[in-house]
């Protein structure tokens, strides 16, 4: 009888023992944080979304978004651990200052800019050769001045034949407002309220990604090491951007309500924000974006192509290999019973 006793005792322990460290370990994941740095564009609504929906809590993150337009901010995140995740898109990844040293590997992808990104030009520019000495402002380092460069060669001029006023993409349209500048490079929101307060000038699209569709593409970076480090973390994180991604195909409306305070904007600003200017890419869409070991994705020829074009202007330094730059491993351990 002392036996079963000593037995019952040792069972309860045991099971005492097991679910203090299970409790442990959910306390721990709770306190999992995922800090994610990326630019004020309405292609990133998905994370913010996944949050709000209770995605990322039930996976045991906690995740926080930090609005930053620089790129050196960015690689100094994330190669001194302050952040997690970095979201940008795959021509942004390969410019200056990165190296081939530089910490940050591609895992998945977000969105697909589809008219999104592009470059905001006045009524006397009615094609990009009128802008032959003229003053655009921009950044060098946002796919709008790779747009431009593309049109800009098919008409037989570069940058040199006009004036680059560096300005942030988020600021191009206070900049605008100087009748100085005939066009300006920047973004949605940012395109649409600068044809709609500066349509006195006769504000229009002069150069978008809708004619360039599976170039402008923004990817999910983060630290190799960290991702070797704790595997599952990244891929919980990813599954949460795919789930809001998901919502937002069942569900438009409700996500464009959820996302458009994250943006300061109402559901009807950025509706239009998003309407025919992106598409946030599904699963499936990334993983076929990024393909299999042995049949490597289309993704990777968009970055050799995008990296000759980076090393022609001068925005990158260093030949950057795709090999090196993606890791599909995340992906390929998501299934879709972790989506449901």
């Amino acid at each position: 009888m002392l036996y079963h006793f000593k037995r019952k005792i040792a069972a309860r322990a045991a099971l005492f023992a097991l679910g203090f460290v299970a409790a442990a370990q959910a306390a721990h994941a709770e306190d999992k944080t995922i800090r994610v740095i990326c630019n004020n564009w309405s292609g990133f609504a998905p994370v913010f979304v996944a949050s709000d929906l209770g995605y990322f809590k039930q996976l045991g993150l906690k995740v926080s978004v930090k609005f930053d337009d620089e790129q050196a901010d960015a690689l100094a995140g994330i190669a001194h651990g302050d952040i997690e995740v970095d979201m940008r898109t795959v021509d942004d990844y390969q410019r200056r200052p990165r190296s081939p040293s530089t910490p940050g590997v591609m895992i998945g992808t977000i969105d697909e800019s589809n008219g999104g990104d592009g470059v905001v030009a006045d009524g006397s520019i009615k094609k990009v050769s009128d802008l032959k000495g003229k003053v655009v402002a921009m950044e060098t380092d946002i796919p709008a001045y790779l747009l431009l460069q593309l049109e800009l060669s098919k008409a037989g001029l570069s940058y040199k034949d006009m004036t680059i006023k560096q300005t942030a993409g988020s600021d191009a349209l206070s900049v605008f407002s100087d009748r100085s500048v005939a066009a300006i490079g920047t973004f949605q929101p940012f395109m649409n309220k600068a044809i709609t307060l500066d349509a006195k000038r006769g504000a229009h699209i002069l150069v978008s990604s809708a004619t360039y569709p599976g170039t402008i593409v923004d990817a999910i970076i983060v630290n190799q090491s960290k991702l070797q480090a704790d595997p599952l973390a990244y891929k919980n994180f990813m599954i949460g951007v795919y789930k809001a991604i998901a919502y937002y195909n069942a569900k438009p409306a409700e996500f464009i309500h959820l996302a458009a305070p994250h943006f300061n904007q109402s559901d009807k600003d950025f509706k239009a924000s998003i309407d025919g200017s992106l598409s946030y890419t599904s699963i499936d869409t990334a993983k076929h974006y990024f393909g299999a070991p042995d049949s490597p994705g289309p993704i990777y020829k968009t970055f050799d192509t995008l990296m000759k074009l980076n090393l022609a202007n001068g925005a990158s330094d260093h030949t950057l290999s795709a090999a090196g730059s993606f890791d599909r491993s995340v992906l390929q351990s998501i299934s879709a019973a972790d989506l449901k």
